[in-house]
C-alpha cells in the first residue's frame, strides 16, 4: 500500500513541548540523516527558525523547508481557546500543512487537548467515525522467551486520554481503527482485537464494555474477547480497546513504573563500593535493561480517525524520542495508513451495518 516512490514530507511544529527547538531541530537532523528519501516542513517562530542552520549540516537543509509562525500554544493553554484564538500557531499552522496537501504528516509535542481540538477541526474525521482516538504501540514480551530477552512486536492500545466518555459504539469504532492501523503496519489482514477489563469471562465488566463486545461479535474483525491489565504488554493480541479515562491511567501508571524501576536499581547498585563494583560488573545487562525500558524507543502516539496522519509526541520527549515519533509518522505515510483506514472503516461499517 505505500507510496514508496514519492518523498514522505513531514510537518514540524518546532515550537512545541516543554523543550521545543533544542530538541526538535536536532531530532529533524538525526531523522533525515536516517532517512535520505523524506523531506521536512519546520513550523516555528523567528526565533526558532533562526536556529536551523546550526543544527542542520547544508546537505540536509537541501531537504528542508520553513513556514514562519507568531504564536505557539503553550501547554496549559485551553484547548477552546487557543483553537479560537491562535490561529497562526505553529501547531496550527502545521496542521493546515497537511490540509492543505503541503506536507504528508504532522508531528507535535505541543499541548495534547490543543493538538486533538484543532486537528480535528482543521482535518476532520474520516467517513463513519465520530471521535478521534490516540493509538500507541505498547512494547510487548514474549512470557515464555523472557529469559532471552525477546521483545516481541508491539499491541497497538487505544484509545489512551482523547475520549474519557465513551459509548460501546465509541469502543467499537476504536476497535476498527486500531485493526485498520495494525493491518498497515504489520500487513496482517485480520489481526486480533481484545476489550481491555477487568476480566476476561464475558461477564465482567461494566455494561458499556459488554454492549461493546456485543458489538464487535456482530463485525468481520478479529475479535477474541477479553484482555486484562496483565497481558497488556505480553503482546497476546494486535489491539487493545479501552476507553480514554482507563488507556490513559494505564499508560501514566506504565510509565511510572518504568521509572521507579530503573531508579530503584540505580539507587541500589551506588548504596556502597560492593554494590558500585557489582554494578561496573552487571554493566552490560543493566544497558539492555535500560533499553527495553527506555521511553524514547517506543514514543509517538497516532490520533487516529483524522482525514490526515498526525503523531503527538510526549511533551518532555528527548531527541532520541522525538526523533522516534518522526519515525513513526514516516512509517504511516509509506504504509499509505489514511487509506487503509479508509477503506476498512467503510467495510466494516458496511459489514457492521449489514448485520
Amino acid at each position: 500500500m505505500a507510496n514508496i516512490a514519492q518523498r514522505a514530507r513531514i510537518a514540524i511544529d518546532v515550537d512545541g513541548g516543554d523543550h521545543g527547538a533544542v530538541v526538535t531541530l536536532p531530532a529533524a537532523a538525526r531523522f533525515l540523516e536516517r532517512r535520505p528519501d523524506a523531506e521536512l516542513l519546520l513550523v516555528g517562530t523567528d526565533a526558532s527558525l533562526a536556529q536551523v542552520d546550526k543544527f542542520l549540516a547544508p546537505a540536509l537543509r537541501r531537504r528542508v523547508s520553513t513556514t514562519l509562525a507568531t504564536e505557539v500554544v503553550g501547554m496549559d493553554e485551553s484547548p477552546a481557546l487557543s483553537l479560537k484564538n491562535k490561529k497562526n500557531s505553529t501547531l496550527r499552522l502545521a496542521l493546515n500543512a497537511v490540509k492543505e496537501g503541503d506536507a504528508d504528516a504532522c508531528v507535535s509535542a505541543g499541548n495534547t487537548g490543543a493538538l486533538m481540538a484543532t486537528a480535528r477541526f482543521v482535518l476532520k474525521t474520516l467517513p463513519g467515525i465520530d471521535r478521534p482516538a490516540i493509538a500507541f504501540v505498547m512494547p510487548a514480551f514474549d512470557a515464555t522467551s523472557a529469559s532471552e530477552g525477546q521483545q516481541r512486536r508491539g499491541t497497538i492500545m487505544l484509545d489512551l486520554g482523547a475520549n474519557v466518555d465513551c459509548t460501546a459504539e465509541h469502543l467499537r469504532q476504536f476497535a476498527v481503527m486500531g485493526s485498520a492501523l495494525a493491518s498497515a503496519l504489520t500487513d496482517n489482514p485480520r489481526p486480533s482485537v481484545a476489550l481491555l477489563n477487568i476480566g476476561e469471562e464475558d461477564i465482567k465488566g461494566n455494561e458499556q464494555v459488554k454492549a461493546a463486545a456485543d458489538l464487535l461479535r456482530a463485525t468481520d474483525l478479529n475479535f477474541v474477547g477479553n484482555i486484562e491489565g496483565n497481558d497488556v504488554y505480553r503482546g497476546k493480541v494486535d489491539v487493545i480497546v479501552c476507553d480514554g479515562f482507563v488507556g490513559n491511567v494505564a499508560l501514566k501508571i506504565s510509565e511510572g513504573m518504568a521509572s521507579a524501576i530503573t531508579q530503584i536499581i540505580r539507587d541500589e547498585f551506588s548504596r556502597d563500593l560492593r554494590s558500585r563494583l557489582i554494578a561496573a560488573i552487571a554493566m552490560p545487562v543493566l544497558k539492555r535493561f535500560k533499553a527495553r525500558l527506555d521511553p524514547s524507543e517506543h514514543n509517538g502516539a497516532t490520533l487516529l480517525g483524522l482525514r490526515g496522519i498526525v503523531v503527538k509526541s510526549h511533551g518532555g520527549a528527548d531527541v532520541a524520542g522525538f526523533t522516534s515519533a518522526i519515525e513513526r509518522a514516516y512509517q504511516e505515510i509509506r504504509h499509505d495508513l489514511i487509506a487503509g483506514l479508509t477503506e476498512r472503516v467503510a467495510h466494516l461499517g458496511a459489514s457492521a451495518s449489514a448485520s
